[in-house]
């Protein structure tokens, strides 16, 4: 079956779906503590073995490392904080390393954290939400107990995100791509039972990036372990965006064709101009980003060559075409995803967050540091995940043409891409979804997030899935949600919440403007397809917009 130009894809490494409370493996059922068990001291969880059984996926159990008792602050209450180690079933494999958070006041619910990037680090289980609300109290401190894990290995680099030498090893590649979001849920629910007698009364799910795909490869394959997730800037397509890098650093390496700071900013400040009005207001936010008509052309340089900073050569007019364009592989994909949307020139330009759009320096063998964080990205993957050679030169692999590591990279997209949108499994378990993208992400497109909720009421059908999930253009907003034209801000855990236990969906959600030069503006938060326009009054308050189409 073929959705909106796209082959419907099954994901064929679905677990077998079992009642919620009860783990599977292998025909083995061991269920976690039984409400009402005599709960345990925070020390007194040092030690304490999970056994292989309770978790749902092979492993060779877990163990608590280590609890210590964190007093409280104005900020977040008491907690013991927990160190777990969950066993690989390859001894050459790294442990799965777990943190979880146990507030002294607990609400009875429980929140898992996604990651970012390759991982390779624990997330901060003190930490917030993605687009989470400034000063609104983190999860944590809310009376959550919070778990995160590293996916299944530990970087010591300086930037753990963009290391993926893990790959190398075929176990962490697996719980990476998604297997360790099933060992890390039921290792830490079972250690969360230890603690309070009991299993959480409702799980949640939020993540953003690499951790927005995770949300929704739990959603997928583990339709029932969740009562609700948030899914932000998902790089659901994991391995289709790491063609579509390596495509960037194809075309960013040519001779002439790079962008630097200042003719990146030149090209924001352009853009910005030409659409900031569309939506009836001057803020230097893109409301209605699909309907922004801007060609690149109009900055050319006299004589089609590079004369400076206040304009651009042809070179790199084609660079910025061909990277806001839809690129296609001509090779089939075990995935079955055929391309990658690419970005508006809004966002692959914004010259807020360099580092994560096209970086200070174009692409090389060996690739610098300084390079755009996507290309860097393609690097690590060709050299662990590919290849597996640590000294094959990035550039050398042609995505459009990769000869001997077609079939290598076909399979890694059956692992890597989450793509399946029938997600009827999980609101039929009483799931429920908040997708979530700024339209200025400059290193996931949110075209790919349209792309992936026009499949899904393709599938589902639009009522069924306006039943269950809501999806969320944000304008303005980029990927790392700081310095950006808006850095949005929204308690969605709490409209989440709310959903799963009142039955309330969100109904006209306010987002607020969390930068500094934003002082608190508002703005209505559209339900996809619909944007905010001004109709006039305080340019400032959410109420002076409405949602049109």
């Amino acid at each position: 079956m073929v959705v909106d130009g796209f082959p419907e894809v099954r994901m064929r490494h679905a677990l077998p779906r079992v009642a919620a409370g009860l783990f599977l493996l292998l025909g083995t059922v061991a269920a976690p503590p039984a409400q009402g068990a005599a709960p345990a001291g925070c020390a007194g969880l040092r030690g304490t073995a999970v056994p292989a059984p309770a978790i749902g996926l092979p492993t060779r159990g877990g163990e608590v490392t280590g609890a210590v008792d964190v007093p409280g602050t104005a900020a977040l209450g008491a907690y013991c904080r927990v160190e777990l180690a969950v066993r690989p079933v390859d001894p050459a494999a790294p442990d799965i390393t777990v943190r979880i958070g146990l507030p002294a006041e607990w609400n009875r619910k429980a929140v898992m954290f996604g990651g970012g990037g390759y991982d390779g680090a624990v997330p901060d289980v003190a930490g917030n939400v993605p687009f989470g609300p400034a000063g609104g109290g983190t999860p944590l401190a809310r009376g959550y107990a919070t778990f995160a894990s590293d996916s299944g290995h530990r970087s010591a680099a300086a930037d753990p995100s963009l290391d993926g030498s893990f790959a190398r090893n075929d176990e962490a590649l697996r719980n990476f791509a998604g297997d360790a979001l099933k060992k890390t849920r039921d290792a830490a629910l079972y250690v969360i039972g230890k603690r309070y007698g009991g299993p959480p009364a409702r799980a949640y799910f939020a993540g953003g990036s690499t951790g927005g795909r995770e949300a929704l490869a739990v959603a997928q394959r583990w339709p029932r372990d969740f009562d609700g997730v948030i899914s932000a800037y998902p790089a659901w397509n994991a391995a289709s965006l790491d063609l579509f890098f390596g495509y960037e650093a194809q075309v960013l390496a040519r001779p002439g064709a790079f962008l630097n700071r200042a003719e990146q900013r030149l090209l924001y400040d352009r853009v910005v101009a030409a659409c900031d009005g569309d939506d009836g207001l001057r803020d230097g936010v893109i409301s209605d980003e699909a309907g922004c008509r801007f060609d690149p052309r109009v900055l050319r340089c006299r004589g089609r060559a590079d004369r400076g900073d206040d304009c651009l050569s042809d070179r790199q007019i084609r660079a910025v075409r061909a990277l806001s364009s839809r690129f296609t592989w001509p090779y089939r994909l075990a995935s079955g995803e055929t391309g990658y949307p690419g970005f508006p020139f809004l966002s692959g330009a914004d010259m807020t967050t360099p580092r994560l759009g096209m970086g200070s320096t174009a692409p090389a063998d060996p690739m610098p540091e300084t390079s755009g964080y996507g290309v860097r990205f393609w690097d690590q993957w060709v050299k662990h995940f590919v290849t597996r050679d640590p000294e094959h030169a990035a550039l050398s692999l042609d995505p459009r043409r990769p000869g001997p590591w077609r079939e290598r990279i076909s399979a890694l997209s059956a692992l890597q891409d989450v793509n399946d949108p029938d997600l009827r499994p999980f609101a039929a378990a009483g799931g429920r979804l908040l997708l979530l993208h700024g339209t200025a992400d400059e290193l996931v497109s949110h075209r790919s997030t349209v792309a992936y909720a026009e499949r899904m009421r393709k599938v589902v059908g639009h009522r069924a899935v306006d039943r269950f999930a809501r999806f969320y253009l944000v304008p303005g907003a980029n990927h790392a949600n700081v310095e950006a034209a808006f850095a949005a801000g929204w308690d969605s855990l709490g409209a989440l919440d709310t959903w799963v236990e009142r039955g309330t969906a969100p109904a006209h959600p306010v987002v607020t403007d969390n930068s500094p030069a934003g002082h608190g503006r508002t703005r209505p938060l559209c339900a996809y397809p619909a944007w905010p326009r001004y109709t006039g009054g305080d340019p400032d308050r959410a109420g002076s917009f409405r949602c049109v189409r």
